[in-house]
């Protein structure tokens, strides 16, 4: 019998298994075929993380509206009857309440994502599947969240029109789903780039939650970008998100500033974000069980 060849044993090899687990020998390698193949994994995920929030509780998906609800009282009557900030024309109730259902679907992306290689690291330890997969897992699963928090959001637009209020909804609710992902595209990038860093330095895991509060007050979801003099309004709209929460808070509520410019940034901003995580990821991935 003749021996094979290194090749056709090889290629034996890729007939014979169904799976082939490779080192990855470069960091821009992301097998976006193999991150859809381990789909159902991914739903798991977020079944999981979904059940983990809502199992024995009393409330349950209720505390998902009850969180923001008395967020927005507490803003309402800090900075809205005590310190007596604008808001531009609108209720404080909606106005409050708009920035903080699209700040909290980003600040709960960025928390939980930053944790992905500590939290799951006895998972990584023992079973192969695309690392992705939890982060965007997180995303997925707070999405539902928003969007319990955005119906009822909804539902108070619509109480607040029933009783005369000017509140005009316009034709930039069509591209409301466009900030939910720059969102969604931000929280992942920066949460998996701090997941990446606290592999080695475990500081970074104390400075996020702080850090993200300070965010929110250069972000305008407690004040409108309107009320700040021109000269300095471009240090807040630098900010990536505040774009985005104006824009949403303008389609919803017809209030508010909408710069296209502004929102070209924050899209390239989120796409050079999303870039650098995703190298940074991959790369720890290869040794972070050394580290972790």
């Amino acid at each position: 019998m003749n021996r094979l060849d290194d090749n056709t044993l090889e290629k034996k090899a890729f007939e014979d298994w169904s799976v082939i687990i490779r080192s990855r020998v470069s960091v821009f390698d992301v097998n976006l075929k193999e991150i859809w193949q381990y789909r159902y994994l991914i739903y798991l995920f977020v079944r999981r993380d979904f059940v983990a929030k809502v199992k024995q509780t009393v409330l349950g998906p209720i505390w998902f509206i009850i969180q923001p609800l008395l967020t927005t009282v507490m803003f309402a009557i800090v900075f809205g009857k005590i310190a007596k900030i604008p808001t531009d024309g609108l209720p404080k109730m909606l106005f409050y309440m708009s920035g903080v259902v699209s700040w909290t679907y980003f600040s709960n992306c960025l928390n939980a994502t930053s944790t992905t290689f500590i939290s799951n690291a006895n998972i990584f330890g023992k079973v192969y599947f695309p690392r992705l997969s939890i982060p965007i897992s997180i995303v997925i699963s707070n999405l539902i969240n928003f969007s319990i928090q955005f119906l009822f959001l909804l539902s108070l637009i619509f109480f607040f029109r029933v009783r005369g209020t000017q509140v005009n909804p316009n034709i930039f609710v069509l591209i409301i789903p466009f900030l939910i992902i720059l969102m969604a595209g931000l929280g992942l990038g920066f949460g998996i780039i701090v997941s990446s860093l606290t592999t080695r330095y475990r500081d970074f895991n104390y400075l996020v939650s702080f850090g993200t509060q300070l965010w929110m007050y250069a972000t305008p979801v407690v004040y409108p970008a309107s009320m700040l003099p021109e000269k300095y309004k471009i240090f807040v709209m630098v900010n990536p998100l505040a774009p985005i929460i104006e824009t949403f808070r303008y389609a919803l509520l017809g209030a508010g500033t909408v710069s296209f410019v502004y929102l070209v940034y924050s899209l390239c901003f989120t796409a050079a974000v999303l870039f650098i995580g995703i190298l940074v990821f991959n790369k720890v991935g290869k040794t972070f069980m050394d580290t972790v």
